[in-house]
């Protein structure tokens, strides 16, 4: 065989084997290398672009949920404090009633986080119409005659409340509900372990033929209301045991007055002192002051010196709407979605009702994290991307390898099956001399 025709037939054989197989795996490799790079930059985008209006519309959804659950729970009370005035008047029906009205929460032993069934009461009391307690159980004890006192006198109670005054005077079937009531906690304490604890009462007045005869008051756990936020990251589904305020993405309450009264950091919550007293929030004029002592009670309405969306998101919600808001605190740039928490009683006429539920995120912290996970995909696309391109280099290596070697297997072959002198030219001249003859 010529090596005209042997070169062709050559080049022949490889083309139909680089058509078949080389340029599908070819462009096979090239997709999936292009589709790996877009995935990336997708992915990297969606990972920076932290709070467009879908993401923000989200976290205004959740704070709407969080906020009716709040009000169920809390409507759920009332209707329990009104149970509470037809149960039989005595220290054992109390107890009884006590241990059936129970919720889980979180707690931490040790290194050991679990969800435990916990009274949802600290406190039962039945009082006369004086004001002078009748029945008490503290923390599922029945209190001694010889310590029951007369609340009629808010120096007598515990935390100087004036609860008794307050149920007197209302109608049956109402119910007076208490602020978050307890002792304050500084930032020198939370900083060392303690932690805020408090109750929110509920009271309702008892009637008789002869007219008022005293009132029921049950004092609700404050840690029953403080799960519904402390365990939330507004970001993410799952919640935690305790979110941190530092990372600048958590949920907090505010009350009807403005004050914060559940937040990571305990010392913001509006607390007493021990003579009774509210500790002061900050304002800008002792702002200086109470920061050196580590006192930093919040009050959204009183902190238009921070940022004027501060107490405008407080009035927004006081009259009874959700919304979204940005603002500055100290250095930072706060998004928060608010939601109105819809209870109402006797002490929390509408449209404020109780107060409003927040949930804020620190834009810089939170881009931050975002670019620091797109540069991660970055890096992880590009590894893909490269290793995909050295696969297909390989393996073009390799293909081209095993066609040459192909080629020439087949080329030897069809060499070998064709005669020799068969590929030579036919020649016509005798039978044309015969012809002739």
């Amino acid at each position: 065989m010529s090596e005209n025709k042997k070169d062709k037939q050559f080049f022949t054989v490889g083309s139909v084997f680089f058509l078949l197989i080389v340029i599908p795996l070819s462009l096979m490799a090239f997709l999936i290398a292009n589709g790996m790079f877009k995935l990336g930059v997708t992915v990297k985008e969606r990972a920076v672009n932290v709070l467009d209006e879908k993401s923000q519309e989200e976290i205004k959804i959740r704070a709407i949920n969080t906020a009716e659950e709040i009000a169920n729970f809390l409507n759920e009370r009332k209707r329990d404090v009104l149970t509470a005035t037809i149960l039989p008047a005595n220290d054992s029906a109390y107890k009884q009633f006590l241990k059936e009205n129970t919720k889980t929460i979180w707690t931490k032993d040790k290194d050991r986080i679990q969800q435990v069934a916990a009274p949802l009461y600290k406190e039962m009391a039945l009082l006369d119409k004086n004001g002078k307690e009748i029945i008490k159980i503290t923390e599922g004890q029945t209190v001694g005659s010889d310590k029951l006192l007369n609340a009629a006198n808010p120096a007598n109670t515990k935390f100087r409340e004036d609860y008794f005054a307050r149920t007197k005077s209302l109608n049956k079937g109402d119910v007076y509900v208490s602020p978050v009531t307890g002792f304050y906690v500084s930032k020198p304490e939370f900083e060392k372990g303690a932690r805020f604890s408090g109750i929110i009462r509920f009271a309702t007045p008892v009637f008789a033929k002869e007219g008022f005869a005293g009132i029921i008051t049950l004092a609700l756990d404050y840690r029953h209301l403080a799960k519904f936020t402390n365990h939330v990251i507004p970001t993410r589904s799952e919640q935690v045991f305790r979110s941190d305020a530092s990372t600048g993405n958590y949920a907090y309450i505010v009350d009807n007055r403005g004050f914060v009264i559940v937040h990571p950091n305990d010392f913001h919550i509006v607390g007493l002192r021990k003579d009774g007293s509210l500790v002061e929030p900050i304002t800008e004029k002792n702002q200086a002051g109470l920061l050196q002592k580590g006192e930093e009670v919040l009050n959204f309405k009183l902190m238009g010196f921070a940022d004027p969306n501060l107490p405008a998101i407080a009035n927004d919600a006081a009259s009874g709407k959700a919304g979204t808001k940005t603002y500055k605190f100290g250095d930072h740039t706060i998004f928060v979605a608010y939601a109105p928490i819809k209870f109402t009683a006797a002490s929390y006429p509408q449209p404020a009702g109780f107060g409003w539920v927040g949930m804020g995120l620190d834009v810089e912290k939170y881009n931050e994290t975002a670019i620091k996970a797109a540069k991660n995909i970055d890096k992880e696309a590009k590894a893909w991307t490269a290793t995909i391109i050295f696969i297909l280099i390989a393996s073009m290596i390799i293909l081209f390898l095993i066609m040459w070697l192909l080629v020439r297997g087949i080329n030897r072959s069809i060499q070998a099956e064709i005669p020799e002198g068969s590929q030579e030219p036919l020649s016509y001249d005798d039978e044309d001399d015969e012809d002739d003859k």
